[in-house]
């Protein structure tokens, strides 16, 4: 009798037990299709924020997601993180903390997707960020690698314009550098980095040429550079009237 009681007793419980094992299989997909859910809903309302120029309202909004595993999440707080740092009204403390705490988020984003092209194109913007802070040996020193992700960038998505014109403001950087920084990089470099006027052209306008106002800004910067004071006068002309929506705008 004690057993017979025991056993009924092991049947409910199992019953009992599968009934909570199958209501938290439930629960637990309907979590995973919340939390799914919840992601896309985030990076929309960051989109919205980005496009209407909210930059301190889009950092608070990712910044409470820093811990995620979501590629798309993370590279798009570390471009909130640079925009905040470019602000005026941020500290030079700020920045630079910013700065550090961008680049990781896109380590981050490489970690979870090395497929993502904007993590690519981020991770090399940081890069070159944190340079200005460790001194031009480091800078120099980084340039090879921010210019495999541009590259890698590019080939994940052909059609980005900031990336192509990313890669031409490196061209610019190393073609006007000034003959003590080519010592450094001779120094760190067997072969160092180099690029023409040329090279950059063709990047700036394989880039959208009117797409962004520091793209306008570098091809006058450019024709300059190349003597072609008519042409440089057109586009630095196209920089000034460029509707001035971000500070970055204002300062080109």
């Amino acid at each position: 009798q004690v057993l017979r009681k025991s056993l009924q007793r092991g049947v409910v419980l199992s019953a009992g037990s599968l009934l909570v094992y199958e209501a938290h299989k439930l629960i637990s997909g309907l979590a995973e299709v919340h939390a799914s859910f919840k992601v896309e809903e985030v990076i929309e309302q960051a989109d919205y924020l980005y496009g209407s120029g909210e930059t301190e309202k889009l950092y608070q909004l990712l910044v409470q997601h820093k811990n995620s595993d979501d590629a798309e999440l993370l590279w798009r707080l570390a471009r909130a993180s640079r925009d905040l740092a470019q602000l005026s009204s941020t500290s030079a403390e700020q920045k630079k903390r910013l700065a550090y705490e961008a680049l990781e988020y896109t380590k981050k984003a490489l970690e979870k997707n090395e497929s993502n092209f904007a993590a690519h194109k981020w991770y090399g913007i940081c890069l070159s960020d944190v340079g200005d802070f460790e001194g031009i040996k480091t800078k120099i020193g980084n340039a090879f690698i921010i210019k495999e992700h541009f590259e890698r960038a590019v080939e994940l998505n052909p059609k980005d314009a900031t990336t192509i014109h990313l890669i031409g403001i490196w061209c610019y950087s190393f073609a006007e550098m000034p003959w003590y920084q080519r010592k450094i990089a001779a120094t760190l470099f067997a072969t160092p980095p180099t690029s023409t006027f040329e090279e950059l052209f063709s990047c700036l306008h394989t880039a959208d040429p009117n797409f962004y106002s520091k793209n306008l800004l570098y091809l006058g910067k450019t024709y300059l550079k190349l003597n072609n004071k008519k042409m440089a006068l057109l586009w630095l002309g196209k920089a000034k009237d460029y509707p001035a929506h971000t500070e970055e705008d204002k300062q080109v």
